[in-house]
């Protein structure tokens, strides 16, 4: 599992039939910054990723990879390998919050 940050959307009109009404979304996964470990940075990739909460753009979320993403209701089924199971609220480390959504909303 890993916290992400949805970056986007992701629409294709050509698609298995399980896959129809699947919202997608593309995630960029965040990690603490290795320097000061008080704020959450980028790693560079991005993922595409079914969404299972209601998850919009800018908002933080939990990221399932593999075959934990088939686990959820919702992907039991589908042949996905990464899935949004939930939306971050809040980040402690080191006894700080480094993320907070109240703090930061869109």
């Amino acid at each position: 599992m890993f916290v992400g940050k949805v970056t986007g959307s992701l629409v294709s009109t050509q698609k298995i039939d399980t896959m129809r009404g699947q919202k997608m979304l593309l995630v960029e996964p965040y990690c603490l910054d290795k320097e000061t470990q008080t704020v959450l940075s980028t790693i560079g990739k991005t993922f595409v990723a079914v969404d299972t909460v209601g998850a919009g753009e800018g908002e933080f979320v939990l990221v399932v990879q593999g075959s934990s993403a088939r686990l959820t209701p919702e992907t039991k089924n589908l042949p996905v390998d990464a899935a949004i199971v939930g939306i971050v609220d809040t980040v402690h480390a080191k006894q700080k919050c480094v993320y907070s959504k109240e703090d930061n909303n869109q």
